[in-house]
């Protein structure tokens, strides 16, 4: 199997104290490459639980027969849904370690591969009698998860009801628990309850590991708006980006659209100005050469007119003797 890169930040002593002791047994090097491995499983297991399974595959390939790393790749398969594998590897590590702290784990894979009877059966084994306090909430979850699979959902909110549940102490596995337990009330159409102890989660979820704040605005009605739309900040950066820094706005009346005008355009229209005035003086002179030359004529008429009507001269002469003569 092919390795996978390691980050030059993980040096291997990041893992805990008694996984450290258990890689003693290999020798050096090797210890050294497998704990950088579980390091790898134990930061991506939860943001990017595919890649975590590929090292878990690496480090259970290097040392196999290590407790540590058969749990490691069982809580991989599990994050991955691979539930009959996870079951496999938590079994091993049971049977390497003799312990107990995996048999909620072992049954929730139980419930995973669609056997809701077996996790029950686990629940009252006497293994969770050797459970810590967070063993057994944690078995008490697995349990009415169970009892819902088989949409005994009465039964489900009876066995979540707990001493655990009823304290005002917040302790790690608190939040879930209620979580869990409005979300069963709300099941059975319970709703004010419901509400209730989603409160009472999000009062106890300090880290965030439940969506019970969403679920408790749900309830009320209120709808979260981004206040940041990523669609409309790139359609303003485009609209931004039409105008170039290097043209000139010209100014919006009401009714007209806004357009950009280029410095070409600008410099175009001060040579078409130019070229009005030179027409202009040329025509004042024309004027007063002919003022001089018919010094006898009447009403001698300039008009101008703007470059969009082609800028025109107009004279009209009278011709006062040949006036005379028609007389």
């Amino acid at each position: 199997m092919k390795r996978l890169p390691i980050p030059e930040d993980v040096t291997g002593e990041e893992i805990d104290k008694d996984v450290r002791q258990e890689l003693q047994s290999l020798p050096k090097t090797l210890a050294e490459d497998v704990a950088k491995n579980l390091v790898m499983v134990a930061r991506l297991i939860d943001e990017d639980p595919e890649t975590a399974y590929a090292y878990s595959k690496i480090a259970l390939r290097l040392a196999s027969r290590v407790a540590a790393v058969r749990e490691a790749a069982g809580f991989a398969a599990y994050a991955n849904q691979k539930y009959s594998e996870a079951l496999a590897e938590f079994r091993a590590a049971r049977r390497m370690t003799g312990g107990v702290d995996l048999w909620p784990v072992m049954a929730d894979c139980e419930r995973g591969l669609g056997r809701p009877e077996k996790a029950l059966d686990m629940a009252g084994a006497p293994e969770v009698h050797k459970l810590d306090k967070a063993g057994q909430v944690e078995m008490r979850l697995v349990a009415a998860g169970a009892r819902r699979d088989m949409d005994q959902l009465d039964a489900a909110i009876v066995t979540l009801q707990s001493p655990e549940l009823a304290s005002n102490s917040v302790q790690p596995w608190t939040a879930r628990l209620r979580y869990a337990y409005a979300d069963a009330l709300l099941a059975v159409g319970r709703e004010g309850e419901a509400r209730e102890w989603f409160a009472k989660a999000v009062e106890s979820d300090k880290d965030g590991s439940t969506d019970a704040s969403d679920r408790l605005a749900e309830m009320d009605g209120v709808e979260f708006v981004d206040a940041f739309d990523e669609s409309e900040a790139d359609d303003e950066t485009e609209d931004q980006d039409e105008v170039r820094p290097d043209t000139q706005v010209t100014e919006v009346t009401e009714g007209d659209e806004p357009s950009a005008v280029s410095p070409e355009a600008v410099d175009d229209e001060i040579d078409d100005e130019a070229e009005v005035q030179v027409q202009v003086q040329v025509q004042v002179q024309v004027k007063d050469e002919t003022d001089v030359e018919d010094e006898g004529d009447d009403d001698v008429v300039v008009s101008q007119h703007s470059d969009e009507d082609d800028e025109h001269l107009t004279h009209d002469k009278h011709d006062d003797a040949g006036q005379d003569d028609k007389d």
